[in-house]
């Protein structure tokens, strides 16, 4: 039975102190002079083939020891785990405070876990939050101006350049200067049926009011969820592991440097035009690193407690989706990424339907 201690420390890290019995350590010293015995190349003797009074003779004992304690602990580390109920998800930083013959193994572990969320009244956070919101931030209206601004943008996308030559009032065609020059197609029913399947302008302009209206409603859902959300954030207690919070400053530098690259740039070549490094930008990224895993906590959280969970068929649709499209994604990556933002839709539906 071994001797432990936890003292829990800020951003939920524990430190496990402890030690393992002197003779249940002892039985671990043969085992380490097997293994480095393993590797181990003498004049006179093949690799792995020097006998072990010789080993003994030759390595200095504390080298022996230490790998007896590396040992002994990736033995115990689990049994400590699984014997005190600790839900850890960081990987340990072991210190020795006690290593020789025939005494025990003297440790520390620090470690981070799962943190408790403390949520406030979601269900009230939530209603009330919906309350507050003005006609104003609910109104959902298509302007003739949006339309036609949309309209514009459209024929302004399917332009054909055209390059003419202007002369500027100082000088003669030799100071001439080039520039594009689009010139815009006419609005048409024969151009609105190049675009897809519309009849005629009318037709066009009813299905394009109809998609910048949804567009519009998704706007003002997400902006309501987004409200919702943070307001129950605000009020829950969470002491959030660094180990979370760097996670999500990977995920955002990952996505960032995917861009950059689709966009066919060097990654190293932007960080010089911001005149950056990627520490630099870690810092600045850290408040929406935070920001995130709370959210990913509280999701978790109200997941739990509501028992909300993504519909497996619809998991599965989703990753057959992400599949045909990425042929090169981890399906099972995939599956989790599915299974998370469905679960996701699911929780945000519940919390704006209170």
């Amino acid at each position: 039975m071994l001797n432990i201690k936890i003292t829990k420390l800020p951003k939920s890290e524990i430190e496990i102190e402890g030690e393992i019995p002197a003779e249940t350590f002892e039985q671990f010293f043969d085992n380490a002079l097997k293994r480095i015995s393993e590797n181990a190349e003498m004049d006179g003797f093949r690799k792995g083939k020097v006998p072990e009074n010789i080993l003994l003779s030759k390595i200095p004992e504390i080298q022996i020891l230490e790998e007896a304690a590396e040992l002994a602990l990736a033995e115990h580390y689990p049994k400590i785990i699984e014997d005190q109920g600790l839900d850890v998800i960081s990987r340990p930083e072991i210190a020795i405070t006690k290593l020789a013959r025939n005494n025990p193994l003297g440790f520390k572990i620090k470690t981070s876990t799962v943190p408790e969320v403390k949520l406030p009244d979601y269900k009230s956070l939530a209603k009330k939050t919906k309350d507050t919101l003005t006609d104003k931030e609910k109104e959902v209206v298509v302007t003739e101006e949006d339309i036609e601004n949309t309209i514009m943008d459209i024929r302004k996308s399917r332009a054909p350049k055209k390059h003419v030559t202007e002369a500027t009032q100082t000088s003669d065609i030799e100071g001439s200067q080039m520039s594009d020059v689009k010139e815009l197609p006419e609005w048409n029913d024969e151009f609105v049926k190049s675009l897809g399947d519309f009849a005629d302008m009318a037709d066009f302009r009813k299905k394009l009011e109809d998609n910048l209206r949804l567009e519009k409603e998704n706007l003002v859902r997400e902006k309501t969820r987004l409200k919702i959300i943070e307001k129950i954030i605000e009020e829950s207690e969470i002491d959030v592991p660094e180990i979370l919070v760097e996670l999500e400053i990977d995920k955002i530098l990952y996505r960032m440097e995917a861009d950059i690259t689709q966009m066919g740039l060097k990654f190293e070549d932007y960080l010089k035009h911001l005149n950056k490094t990627v520490e630099e930008l870690r810092t600045e990224f850290r408040n929406d690193g935070e920001k995130r895993a709370k959210l990913a906590l509280v999701l978790n959280e109200i997941s739990k407690a509501e028992k909300l969970l993504a519909d497996e068929e619809e998991v599965a649709k989703e990753v057959a989706h992400i599949l045909e499209h990425y042929k090169d994604a981890d399906p099972e990556r995939a599956r989790l990424h599915s299974q998370n933002i469905l679960t996701n839709e699911k929780i945000f539906q519940f919390l704006e339907n209170l």
